[in-house]
């Protein structure tokens, strides 16, 4: 066989090699799509997140969860069966070498209502907390009050934030280290100031399919130079530690979630859920009752809750 000839069945075989990747890539690609959608109508379903007229702000900060979830949530509105507005917003902090053409422009491509609120955050933050000190509670404080604002002025009925599943465990598990309370990230909520309904229709999405959705969308991520650099942050500590638990023990973290949709009233601690000082033995039984001498439950399965991850 001489070189050419050689050289030519070389270059074919890497041609169908190329060609089978391709198509494994963008079966996987629809796979993708088609869970993250069924995930997100989900959980907008199970909470009424969004409803016939509503106006959904969704809060852009250019990173890999607020753009995956303004995407999908243009797709949804598409096919939906309810008639509802999208507006992306984002707030510009005036941070050092912050990109501002990038989001504008990206908006404008996709042909998508939008507003972008510049308001000098940063150096008030900078000002006012000692360096070497964490920033993530004073900007979050004033990035709130001016979101709370903007929604008020566009006439908004919804906020859309970009939590994700990962992100609910996470702060779960900081309120109870930290905090010494049970408490997550609902996907939907009143505000503090009351004025606002905000919703999570991430909720039911793993973080890891959103950066492989992120990447194969190709969008303009920006980074965030004020707080991303804060690597000691207990948020951050405690995130690593689920992803390790979730190498080592598959599905840990996927129960963890799950776990929040089926609380048991009677077996936590907390009167004012359930009327500890007044309960009495009726002579009924009930399956819910305590298991007086066994050391430990068992760990089967719950029955189906509220909360389900789809896949």
């Amino acid at each position: 066989m001489s070189d050419d000839t050689l050289a030519t069945a070389e270059s074919g075989v890497d041609t169908a090699a190329e060609t089978a990747a391709e198509k494994k890539h963008a079966h996987e690609m629809n796979k993708l799509s088609k869970r993250l959608h069924r995930q997100v109508g989900q959980a907008i379903g199970d909470f009424n997140m969004i409803e016939d007229g509503d106006k959904v702000m969704v809060c852009l900060s250019g990173g890999k969860d607020s753009y995956s979830l303004l995407d999908i949530l243009i797709n949804l509105k598409q096919r939906a069966p309810i008639k509802f507005d999208i507006v992306a917003v984002n707030l510009d902090q005036k941070q050092p070498g912050f990109p501002a053409e990038v989001l504008p422009t990206y908006l404008k491509s996709i042909g998508v209502d939008f507003h972008i609120e510049t308001q000098d955050t940063y150096s008030i933050v900078k000002r006012l907390v000692p360096e070497g000190k964490t920033t993530c509670s004073l900007c979050s404080r004033l990035r709130r009050g001016i979101l709370y604002r903007v929604a008020g002025e566009l006439g908004a009925t919804k906020i859309a934030l970009g939590h994700h599943r990962d992100d609910i465990v996470t702060t779960l598990m900081l309120n109870m280290f930290f905090g010494s309370r049970m408490k997550g990230m609902p996907p939907k909520l009143v505000s503090d100031d009351g004025k606002n309904v905000v919703i999570r229709p991430l909720a039911y999405v793993r973080e890891s399919d959103l950066a492989a959705w992120a990447e194969h969308r190709q969008f303009p991520i920006i980074p965030c130079n004020l707080c991303g650099s804060q690597e000691n942050l207990q948020r951050a500590t405690v995130k690593a530690m689920l992803q390790d638990w979730d190498k080592k023990f598959p599905g840990r973290v996927d129960n963890m979630f799950t776990a929040m949709g089926n609380i048991v009233t009677s077996h936590m601690m907390d009167r004012n859920l359930f009327p500890f000082q007044t309960i009495k033995a009726t002579g009924v039984p009930d399956a819910n009752g305590d298991i007086a001498f066994d050391e430990d439950e068992s760990c089967e399965t719950p029955k189906p809750a509220t909360i389900q991850i789809v896949r």
